[in-house]
């Protein structure tokens, strides 16, 4: 087990490099290509043009915030509380398989849940910059 637990900054490396890079792709287009019709999307099921904005940022920075490892539990709650958000206003209806469910933005929840629950480990800028407890 005194293996395992000398790889953990590995693993929490690992885990905000997927999870920050599946961010970017998604808000990129957000922020970036689609606006257009992710505003007629955002409006649709009842939310405002801006939060298209709202929610590309989150997402997009958000993922640039949690590779580097940069004020990884504030990134990871407000993605965290994005992805529940996704759930109950989009995914919710359509079950938790197949087309359009919910287990992919539950499971981003769950794993920005546990960044914000463990931090971001030894490799990263939180560790580098704010020390031994950030």
């Amino acid at each position: 087990m005194s293996r395992l637990e000398a790889l953990k900054p590995l693993g929490l490396l690992v885990l905000r490099l997927a999870l920050g890079a599946i961010l970017i792709a998604h808000g990129y287009p957000k922020l970036f290509t689609q606006t257009a019709g992710m505003i007629g999307f955002f409006e649709k099921i009842g939310f405002p043009a801006w939060t298209v904005y709202l929610a590309g940022a989150v997402e997009f920075f958000g993922g640039i915030l949690l590779i580097g490892g940069l004020l990884t539990r504030l990134a990871g709650l407000l993605v965290a509380g994005q992805m529940a958000v996704a759930v109950l206003k989009v995914h919710l209806k359509n079950g938790l398989t197949g087309q359009g469910g919910y287990e992919y933005p539950l499971l981003l929840s769950c794993a920005a849940l546990a960044l914000v629950t463990v931090g971001a480990g030894l490799i990263s800028l939180d560790r580098l910059i704010f020390g031994k407890n950030a």
